[in-house]
């Protein structure tokens, strides 16, 4: 009697232990989910963090250059990745170990997705091309200007700090909401590519979303496949650079 006793007082004790791991779970969860969504939140709110720049260096906004622009986009942009750090740090440290096990293997699964996702933002951007008759999306207009203004400044600021913060965003922070990754490569991608023509006047630029979101899919699945954040921040950041450099030199 004792024992069924002793039996029955195990499996309850195993009962609650579980119970409390899921609920644990379910914490750990909303957590992770708050965490992402925050994530989102700092980033589109980021532009709001434009007026310390324009105090600090006394930039009349009634008479606008686009080389006021370009140094307010890059400290915006300086503070923005700090923020995310900050909020990433401990993560950023494990996955920076989990990359250099395996920077090989990683950057070759990185190199891979990005050629493939390069390959469909080419051919996309060749057919609505033809479809639409637009020469290029009001975004990458924006950048040419900004380029044409500030080359090497832009090099740093589309170079380097966007990737950073866009990966930390849409790659770190849209994973903590959506674990199944299909559909986490997928919301990934599309929220990149809206990203990058909300607010455009034509709404055939919104087709845009196509090369754009390619790219971000597959960043996507390269930090879901390597399981650090780094392969898709890096050929990110060679990718923009090519881009820059490209319109640097060709123009």
């Amino acid at each position: 009697m004792k024992k069924k006793i002793e039996i029955k007082q195990e499996i309850t004790i195993e009962e609650d232990n579980e119970n409390n791991n899921k609920g644990l779970l379910s914490k750990k969860r909303i957590l992770e989910i708050c965490k992402g969504l925050l994530t989102f939140l700092i980033f589109y709110f980021s532009s709001y963090l434009q007026v310390i720049p324009i105090a600090l260096f006394n930039i009349d906004v009634k008479n606008y250059t686009a080389s006021d622009l370009a140094i307010v986009n890059t400290f915006t942009d300086l503070i923005l990745v700090l923020i995310l750090i900050i909020l990433y740090f401990k993560e950023l440290k494990k996955e920076f170990k989990t990359f250099k096990k395996n920077w090989k293997l990683n950057m070759d699964t990185a190199f891979k997705y990005w050629f493939i996702g390069l390959m469909i933002m080419c051919i996309s951007n060749i057919a609505i091309g033809i479809i639409t008759n637009l020469n290029t999306s009001s975004n990458e207009q924006a950048v040419q200007t900004l380029v044409s203004s500030t080359p090497y400044l832009m090099l740093f600021t589309a170079g380097i700090l966007a990737p950073i913060a866009e990966e930390l965003t849409f790659r770190k922070g849209v994973s903590k909401i959506f674990k199944n990754k299909w559909v986490y490569a997928t919301a990934s991608g599309l929220i990149f590519g809206l990203l990058h023509v909300i607010g455009s006047g034509n709404i055939l630029e919104y087709l845009y979303v196509i090369p754009y979101g390619s790219l971000g899919f597959f960043f996507a699945l390269t930090y879901y496949d390597t399981k650090s954040i780094y392969p898709s921040i890096i050929m990110h950041a060679i990718h923009n650079s090519a881009l820059i450099l490209l319109s640097i030199f060709a123009y």
